[in-house]
Order: structure tokens, then sequence, then C-alpha cells
């Protein structure tokens, strides 16, 4: 809610934050509007996610020109939440990471693996299986990528 929200933000604007390390807050998409307005100069906000086209019947979804549109840079995109309950597979993912990027959005990349395969060895099969996906739909466009 936005008393949690103007926490933060005050928490941030209290700082000090390191100059030469960018700070970029990942903020449910109802309150990007809000969060541009009262966030400090020094501090990027992100959409939690969006879809892989630029228009159509999505009921319910945001596009990267949706965000683009009300000041926001950056999107984050694959997060473990997104992968394990709303069953988003490898490509998917990649997808929408390919139309953010084309779409001139910055992207946080989430990868990694549950505990479960965490615990079953497969850590590294995991990460590149997820990376290769990446890689097939992006190539060697990865100037505006993070990897978390």
């Amino acid at each position: 809610d936005k008393n949690q929200i103007n926490e933060i933000v005050n928490n941030l604007k209290k700082g000090p934050l390191d100059p030469n390390v960018e700070v970029i807050v990942g903020v449910p998409a109802i309150y990007l509007s809000y969060v541009k307005t009262i966030i400090p100069d020094n501090v990027e906000v992100a959409a939690q996610n969006c879809w892989k086209s630029p228009k159509g019947a999505f009921t319910g979804e945001i596009s990267p020109a949706m965000i683009k549109d009300v000041g926001v840079n950056w999107v984050i995109l694959g997060h473990s939440e997104r992968r394990t309950i709303f069953g988003e597979k490898d490509e998917l993912v990649a997808e929408k990471v390919a139309h953010a990027l084309e779409s001139g959005l910055k992207v946080i990349a989430c990868i990694g693996e549950t505990l479960e395969e965490r615990e079953s060895g497969k850590t590294e099969e995991v990460v590149f299986r997820q990376l290769k996906a990446l890689v097939s739909a992006i190539g060697d466009k990865w100037e505006n990528i993070v990897l978390a």
C-alpha cells in the first residue's frame, strides 16, 4: 500500500546512496506513476512485469509502451514467482525480454533455480537452460540487461 511505499521511499531519501551504484526499485504496476512522482532523482523505478506484445487483447497485462508512457525505463522479467506460480517458461520469459528491449526498456532478467532444484544439484543445468533461451531470443544485445 501507499504507506509502505512512502516508508521505503523516505528511507531511500535519507540515504546515503553510493553515487557509483544504480538503485532501482521494483514497483507493482498500479503504483508506477505514483512512485515516479515521489522517488529521488538518483533512484530508478522498474515495473515488475510486462507482456511480450505491443498491443492486443491481453486483459490485465501491461506493455513496455505503457511502462515507458509513465516515465519508467526498467522492467523485471522472469522472477522466480512468475516462473513457479504463473508457470512462465524460459521461452516466454525470453520473448518478453526481447520485446521489452526492442521497445527501449532496460531489463532486469531473473534467472535461477528453485530450492528443490538446488538441493538436487541442478543449479548449473537450470541456469544454463534459462540463459540459453535468452541468448536465442536476443543474441548479443546485452547492454541493457542486468542478470539477477
